[in-house]
């Protein structure tokens, strides 16, 4: 869904395992009041909700915003359309999501090293 060049203009995701609200918005240059409308909107995305409601995101979440986003700000989609592709492609985006994950722990793990050898 992501293609790299989109990738390449978001931040990194950082290798943690929950993220708030705020550094989801950060992450993926959407505003939180848009992000729980997604919520919504696309029923894949549950964040998980603890003491006082609070969200917090799952760097996997955090991929499909990126690929919700990229669907509607960068390919037009529509909310419905959005929806059916994420829907309609489940499979392929676990897939996708996988080999983003990949990616990701690779690019970081490069960045360790280049520390390391400092």
């Amino acid at each position: 869904m992501l293609e790299p060049s989109n990738n390449n203009e978001l931040p990194v995701i950082p290798g943690k395992r929950y993220f708030t609200i705020g550094e989801v918005s950060e992450l993926c240059e959407v505003k939180p009041h848009v992000l729980r409308y997604w919520e919504q909107e696309f029923p894949q995305l549950k964040p998980v909700k603890r003491r006082g409601n609070r969200r917090y995101y799952q760097r996997q979440d955090v991929i499909m915003i990126r690929q919700i986003r990229n669907l509607l700000y960068e390919q037009g989609f529509t909310i419905g359309g959005a929806r059916q592709k994420m829907a309609g492609n489940e499979a392929k985006d676990d897939s996708i999501q996988s080999q983003q994950i990949i990616r990701q722990v690779r690019t970081e793990l490069e960045d360790l090293l280049h520390i390391l050898k400092a």
